[in-house]
């Protein structure tokens, strides 16, 4: 297992329902980070498509292993590199959609996470997922979310119990929210002792503009690089070492008392309810 190996970050702007002109902008990036030494490059959420295109919805679904993800599967073995991204799915039912992120790797489809928590109209969009899956993979352990996911601290907690050194965030972040992007990020790295990579979209669609600013955040919450709000990749070094030591600085996962937590969960899901 690598340890200490570089992630690139694609930030992009996207054309509304047109999937040849965005994958060919995304191999661009791709062969950027690929040139730069990344391992790991991680895509923003709906990077196929755009984000706004609601009407389009069931068209430009795709499955897990339809043409946009076995296109960058391609590439990740070529290249022997992991890509992660999420795109709108078409699930085995008719008519069901879900706002899926995926990991690909040199040794196919790694894994894949449904998001769970839905902003604003997107409920009325996709279908929900279910679970906080963690991948083993030759980068570390890797867990998957979408966007919005990146402020509730649960997912993030309950992947870094599982073992996860990293938690990757494809995202088309709103721009104003930007503060809580910024605050959230920061501390779902810090608060787990993780590596949170946050890859947003730039520019607009209709009018939705969004934040940008993707970063790579270290364990102790510190910021490792930061895109402004142009589009472009970023490209930083993860060494996974530091998980572990940023758990000895400060032992939340060691110290946090499961059962009684998730008890109080539990207590809290059933009285709002």
């Amino acid at each position: 297992m690598l340890t200490n190996y570089k992630v690139g970050v694609v930030q992009m702007s996207c054309v509304l329902g047109d999937k040849a002109a965005n994958m060919e902008k995304v191999m661009l990036y791709i062969k950027q980070a690929i040139d730069q030494g990344a391992k790991l490059i991680v895509l923003p959420e709906l990077f196929s498509t755009g984000y706004c295109v609601e009407d389009l919805d069931i068209k430009l679904a795709e499955t897990l292993n339809g043409e946009t993800i076995s296109k960058l599967l391609n590439v990740s073995q070529e290249n022997d590199i992991y890509i992660a991204g999420a795109i709108i799915e078409k699930g085995n039912e008719h008519g069901m959609l879900f706002d899926t992120a995926f990991l690909v790797g040199p040794e196919g489809l790694v894994g894949h996470h449904r998001k769970i928590h839905l902003w604003n109209g997107e409920k009325d969009r996709f279908l929900k997922g279910d679970d906080y899956s963690v991948f083993q993979t030759k980068l570390g352990s890797i867990g998957l979310q979408v966007c919005y996911e990146i402020g509730f601290p649960e997912g993030a907690r309950i992947q870094a119990l599982k073992g996860a050194d990293l938690v990757l965030y494809p995202s088309a972040f709103g721009l104003p929210r930007l503060y809580a992007w910024e605050i959230a990020s920061r501390a779902r790295a810090l608060e787990n002792g993780i590596f949170i990579i946050a890859a947003n979209r730039a520019g607009r669609d209709k009018n939705v503009v969004f934040a940008a600013h993707s970063k790579i955040i270290s364990p102790n919450g510190s910021v490792v690089v930061t895109a402004g709000e142009e589009e472009g990749i970023i490209v930083g070094e993860v060494n996974l070492d530091y998980v572990a030591q940023q758990r000895k600085e400060i032992p939340y996962l060691d110290d946090i008392e499961q059962i009684k937590i998730l008890n109080h969960l539990t207590d809290c899901l059933s009285y709002r309810i």
